[in-house]
């Protein structure tokens, strides 16, 4: 897939000789595409991503996939650190605050499926920026349509129920970092329960059961 070369200089080698095994899905929190491109390509701001989809579906590469962008920060998954060494980032000009358009939707899907399909990334490892730093990020939020990219096996979605177990054991089972208890029921319900709010109840429990079984099988 064709895209606009436009270089960032806030990147490096991966450490540990690490190779990309997850995709890390981000919201730009800018209503345009330039602001989102200069900040990612001022030095001073030391972020970058690997990608950057206007709403338009115009798509834009920072930084070579070999290398490691920094648009991850501070986080984990699954018990890993440096999530910046382990990941492609995709960034998605959006607001926060609007849905995400269909030629944007279109773009993403099919980067993501060469993006997988060269580095072996299979759908389970394909994670919202909330996912790994509950504490501190909020997208790509409730607005983005994981169960799309899970009929396309671009992702994991699970709408069944399982048991009523402890939310944060099966929080830890699925891959949650260590955060306070209400930051992670929120990442949680934005990628598995999007727009439910208040106190946790059984559904959630229920659900993130089933999303725990659903990751153990996928991991294998």
């Amino acid at each position: 897939m064709s895209a606009i070369w436009y270089p960032s200089p806030n990147a490096g080698a991966r450490r540990g000789g690490l190779v990309p095994s997850l995709i890390v899905l981000h919201y730009t929190g800018m209503r345009n595409a330039q602001d989102a491109l200069a900040r990612l390509c001022a030095a001073e701001a030391q972020v970058s991503a690997h990608y950057v989809i206007a709403t338009c579906g115009t798509l834009w590469q920072l930084v070579r996939e070999e290398q490691r962008a920094w648009h991850a920060g501070a986080g984990a998954w699954r018990g890993q650190s440096d999530i910046n060494s382990r990941s492609i980032g995709i960034e998605l000009v959006n607001s926060g605050f609007q849905p995400f358009s269909e030629p944007q939707m279109r773009r993403l899907e099919a980067l993501m499926g060469e993006v997988m399909a060269r580095w072996q990334v299979p759908p389970v490892n394909v994670i919202a920026h909330a996912d790994m730093a509950p504490e501190r990020k909020e997208d790509p939020g409730p607005r983005f349509d994981w169960r799309r990219l899970a009929r396309k096996e671009l992702a994991l979605w699970v709408d069944d129920l399982g048991q009523d177990k402890p939310l944060q054991t099966s929080l830890d089972a699925i891959g949650y970092p260590q955060a306070a208890p209400e930051k992670r029921l929120q990442a949680f319900r934005f990628r598995f329960l999007p727009w439910r709010e208040g106190p946790e109840t059984e559904f959630d429990r229920r659900r993130a059961d089933a999303v725990a079984g659903a990751f153990h099988d996928a991991m294998g």
